[in-house]
């Protein structure tokens, strides 16, 4: 004998396999993976001086990206703020960058300094029109004196 129990199980089943279908559907499919997000941090401050280098010892380079079909963004905004090598954030460890006509771009700083619970980090901020704001953070490990860091952005909408 068939329950009530069991019509109701099944149309739960139907609902669920339904809405994995639909958000399956929904779900962009990038051509590249973007960039993964992660803390603004407290110490970031608008309208960073526009600047490749802030200090020497650490290169960080990259592309900027689209998700959608991995085609370059130039004149997208890169903005960067970190600690100096004493560990405090102030002014002249902040610039800003724009990339290029291929989407590259480049910045110069001292290697970020370790401190109390965070390993060495650069923040990272990119805007472009038609893409959602990207905030980031680069973690350079010990020793290295450059790095390389693609930014791919997702299309905005």
């Amino acid at each position: 004998m068939v329950t009530d129990s069991f019509y109701a199980a099944l149309l739960l089943l139907a609902l669920f396999v339904s809405g994995a279908v639909v958000a399956a559907a929904a779900a962009p499919e990038w051509q590249c993976p973007p960039t993964k997000e992660d803390a603004l941090g407290p110490f970031y401050k608008p309208n960073a001086p526009v600047r490749s280098s802030v200090d020497k010892g650490y290169v960080l380079e990259g592309v900027v990206k689209s998700a959608r079909d991995c085609a370059a963004i130039p004149g997208a905004k890169i903005e960067f703020w970190l600690a100096g090598p004493d560990g405090n954030y102030d002014d002249a460890h902040r610039a800003a960058v724009l990339a290029d006509k291929s989407g590259a771009y480049r910045f110069e700083s001292n290697f970020p300094p370790k401190y109390t619970f965070r390993p060495p980090h650069i923040h990272v901020k990119v805007t472009a029109p038609g893409f959602r704001d990207l905030v980031t953070q680069h973690y350079p490990r010990k020793g290295e004196k450059q790095g390389t860091f693609d930014l791919v952005l997702v299309p905005a909408g």
